[in-house]
């Protein structure tokens, strides 16, 4: 069997190629934006808000949820979502020393 793509890169690129795909829909940067203006979100809320099917939103909140940038508590018939703290925090100095690198560089391309 062959090797998968994530496996050749280091536990760390795959780790902020996650983070990245959190804010790489428009949807996901939606529904993050909702959430850190409420604090706390209702799935259903979201739909209402987002005009989108409650299937995409479930998908897109699945999605986050696997990354860890949101965290959900399940109160049937209502799942409420919220930030996850730790790992947006892990976010902001994820993509902080990432884009910091190249003011270290000097640009080639002058």
């Amino acid at each position: 069997m062959g090797v998968t793509k994530t496996e050749i890169f280091t536990e760390q690129q795959n780790r902020i190629a996650d983070l990245a795909k959190a804010f790489s829909h428009p949807a996901r940067v939606a529904i993050l934006q909702l959430l850190i203006a409420r604090k706390a979100c209702v799935c259903g809320d979201l739909v209402d808000e987002l005009e989108l099917a409650q299937a995409t939103v479930s998908q897109h909140l699945k999605e986050l949820k696997r990354i860890g940038i949101i965290q959900g508590e399940i109160n049937p018939p209502r799942v409420c979502y919220c930030i996850n703290p730790e790992v947006w925090e892990e976010a902001q100095k994820t993509f902080g020393s990432l884009l910091e690198t190249f003011a270290l560089a000097t640009s080639c391309c002058n």
